[in-house]
C-alpha cells in the first residue's frame, strides 16, 4: 500500500497535467472562492490554531515562535486580502517570452509554463499555507505541503477550507494537499520524491534549508534564513537611522527580513551610539556587543563568534563596531545569509560602493530590510524569499514558479 507521500504525490502529478489547460479565468474564480471561504471559516481556523498554540505553549515555546504561528481574525483578514490582491496580477503561464522566424518559415516561440508539482517543506507560519496554495494555483501548479508539528492543526483547517472552495470550481481539490503526518520520515520521502516532484521549497530555520539542500535528490529552490544587517556610516542621518532601525528590529522581530545585526562607523558610534542604544533597550531590544560596545554600553552583553552568525528572531540584536566601510562589507558577505542588508549614508559613493558590493538579494540604501516581501514588491504574497542565484532570488512571486517550454510551428519542413 502506498504511503501517503506516494500517493498524494500521484494526485498531484496526474492533477498537474489538467491544471496546464485551465484558464486564468478559471484559475482567478478559485482564487475569489478561497478568499471568501477563508472568510467563511474563520472560527473554526481561529479554534484549530488555538490548539496549536496551547501545545505549543505547554512544550515551552518561544514567544517569537508563537507569534509566527498565531492567527487571528485581522491575520486572515489579511490573507484573504492577500489572494484577492493575486487575482489582480497579470497571469504569466502562457506568456511569449521570446519569438524566432527562421528563413525556411519555421516560427520558434518560448513561452512561460508551469514547473508541475511544487512541494513546500516550512515551519511554523500558517500563512505559507495559503501563500504558496494560490501562488502555485495562480502559476498553474499543483502543490504538495508539509508543514510543521508546531501549526499542524492550523494547516489541516487551512488546507480544508482550500479544498472546500476548489469544489465550487473547475480546478481538482487534489491541486492543493497537506501531508498531515509531520514525522521526519515524511520529510525524507518528499526529499527522494523525484517520480512525481518537480521542484522542491524549503521555508523555515537555517537548520531545516540546510538539512534540505544537503539531502534532497529533488531540485530544491533554497529560501534563505534572514541574518539581516545594517552598517551605520560616519555620514549617516540620525533621525533617519534610529527610526529605520527600531523598525527594521522591533516591528516584527520573529521574520527573516528582521534585522540581526548593526555595524557602526566609530565616528558616528562617538557622537550618536549611547543615544541609538538607548532608544533600542527602550524598546526592549536585548543588547549583545563587542568589545568597544560594551565598554560605552555596560548594560550590553558581550558577543562572541557564534553571536554575529546568529539568526535571532526576536528582540535581540548584535552590535559591532567596524572601522570603516570596507570591512563592514567584509563582515556581512562573511555572516550574512544572503539575504537584506542595509546601509544608511548621506554619502553616495559609500552607498553605491555597498549596494554594488554586498552579496546579498535585497540591498537597501536608507531604508527598512522589512520590505523584502512579495507583498511589498507588488508580487502579491510570495512562496518564499530565495538566497540562491539561479532561477530565482529574492521574494518568489508568480514569474519564480514557471519555467519555459520552446513551441515550434512548421509547415512540413525538414532538416536538411
Amino acid at each position: 500500500m502506498p504511503s501517503e507521500v506516494q500517493e498524494k504525490g500521484r494526485l498531484a502529478k496526474a492533477t498537474s497535467y489538467i491544471l496546464n489547460i485551465k484558464t486564468t479565468a478559471e484559475k482567478n474564480q478559485a482564487l475569489t472562492k478561497i478568499a471568501e471561504q477563508l472568510l467563511v471559516d474563520q472560527a473554526a481556523i481561529i479554534s484549530a490554531n488555538d490548539k496549536d498554540l496551547t501545545i505549543g505553549k505547554e512544550q515551552g515555546m518561544s514567544t517569537a515562535v508563537l507569534d509566527r504561528i498565531m492567527l487571528n481574525k485581522e491575520r486572515i483578514e489579511a490573507m484573504a486580502q492577500a489572494v484577492q490582491q493575486l487575482i489582480a496580477l497579470p497571469d504569466p503561464i502562457g506568456h511569449l517570452l521570446e519569438r524566432i522566424e527562421k528563413e525556411n518559415g519555421l516560427i520558434i516561440e518560448k513561452r512561460a509554463v508551469p514547473l508541475g508539482v511544487i512541494a513546500m517543506i516550512y515551519e511554523a507560519r500558517p500563512n505559507v499555507t495559503v501563500d504558496a496554495a494560490t501562488l502555485a494555483l495562480k502559476t498553474g501548479n499543483a502543490v504538495i505541503l508539509r508543514g510543521s508539528s508546531s501549526a499542524k492543526h492550523s494547516n489541516i483547517a487551512l488546507v480544508t477550507s482550500i479544498q472546500r472552495a476548489l469544489e465550487k470550481t473547475a480546478i481538482p481539490i487534489e491541486a492543493v494537499q497537506l501531508i498531515e503526518d509531520t514525522s521526519r520520515e515524511t520529510a525524507k520521502e518528499l526529499f527522494h520524491l523525484k517520480e512525481y516532484l518537480d521542484v522542491l521549497i524549503p521555508r523555515g530555520g537555517k537548520a531545516l534549508i540546510d538539512l534540505v539542500v544537503k539531502e534532497a535528490t529533488v531540485p530544491v529552490l533554497e529560501t534563505g534564513a534572514g541574518n539581516c544587517h545594517i552598517y551605520i556610516d560616519e555620514t549617516a542621518d540620525y533621525s533617519q537611522t534610529e527610526k529605520i532601525c527600531v523598525n527594521a528590529k522591533t516591528q516584527r522581530p520573529s521574520v527573516c527580513n528582521a534585522i540581526e545585526n548593526l555595524l557602526i562607523h566609530p565616528i558616528w558610534f562617538q557622537q550618536y551610539g549611547t543615544q541609538l542604544l538607548q532608544t533600542l533597550q527602550q524598546a526592549n531590544v536585548t543588547i549583545i556587543g563587542d568589545e568597544k560596545v560594551c565598554q560605552t554600553w555596560t548594560a550590553a552583553q558581550p558577543a562572541n563568534e557564534e553571536d554575529y552568525a546568529t539568526e535571532y528572531l526576536d528582540l535581540k540584536i548584535c552590535v559591532k563596531i567596524v572601522e570603516n566601510l570596507y570591512e563592514a562589507i567584509e563582515h556581512i558577505n562573511r555572516y550574512g545569509t544572503h539575504h537584506s542588508e542595509a546601509i544608511m549614508t548621506e554619502d553616495s559613493l559609500a552607498a553605491t560602493t555597498f549596494l554594488k558590493s554586498v552579496d546579498a538579494a535585497a540591498v537597501y540604501h536608507n531604508a527598512s530590510t522589512r520590505f523584502t516581501d512579495g507583498f511589498e514588491f507588488g508580487y502579491g504574497a510570495e512562496i518564499g524569499i530565495s538566497t540562491q542565484k539561479l532561477h530565482a532570488r529574492g521574494p518568489m512571486g508568480l514569474p519564480a514558479l514557471t519555467s519555459t517550454k520552446y513551441m515550434i510551428y512548421g509547415d512540413g519542413q525538414i532538416r536538411e
